[in-house]
């Protein structure tokens, strides 16, 4: 499978997050990501990635093999590998809404479990699982992701969690609410709720 395209939306209605996935042969992969899901994806897609990006830049430059090794240095090398794949990245072109073959059917998958493998090419396979206790057969498909294309589907799934206003510690960053609690309310005995 040749990945052309990528898009991954909140859908407020539905409080999913729809991905999809174009090929260059005019098929079209769609999956639903719950947000337990997402949460529980996004350390494991944080940690691959960033083992991945240590694995090649240590290919690269053997020189590197104690600093690669410590998982901050993996996720720094992670981050500036990110950035510099989403400088080339297209996010202008709008996803294509074509007419296309839909091998999972027209309903999209209703993602209930992710495998990650990283591949020596560099490539991260992923591969995707939806196992329903009603349903005769489980559906599921794999696809590997380039490096660049990786960056890019975490990037979007990142934004799409935003927007889903599920990002926060289980995201990878600290709670807005926690730094901007008013003095006056630091040191009150009242309990504080967030929600």
């Amino acid at each position: 499978m040749h990945i052309h395209q990528l898009s991954v939306n909140y859908l407020q209605e539905q409080d999913r997050i729809l991905a999809r996935i174009n090929t260059t042969g005019s098929e079209e992969f769609r999956l639903w990501f719950t947000r337990r899901l997402s949460q529980g994806l996004w350390p494991m897609l944080q940690r691959a990635v960033a083992q991945q990006v240590a694995q090649q830049a240590l290919a690269h430059t053997p020189g590197m093999a104690a600093a690669s090794a410590d998982p901050q240095t993996q996720q720094m090398l992670a981050d500036f590998k990110r950035q510099e794949s989403l400088q080339k990245a297209d996010f202008r072109t709008p996803y294509q809404e074509q007419a296309a073959a839909l091998p999972l059917g027209p309903e999209p998958l209703l993602v209930t479990e992710v495998n990650i493998t990283p591949l020596p090419s560099g490539q991260l396979q992923m591969h995707f699982q939806e196992q329903l206790p009603n349903s005769p057969a489980p559906r599921g498909f794999q696809m590997a992701l380039e490096p660049q294309l990786l960056h890019g589907f975490v990037h979007l799934l990142e934004q799409a969690m935003g927007v889903a206003q599920w990002s926060g510690p289980a995201v990878g960053q600290p709670s807005a609410l926690a730094n901007d609690v008013e003095p006056s309310l630091q040191g009150s005995d009242k309990p504080q709720y967030l929600n």
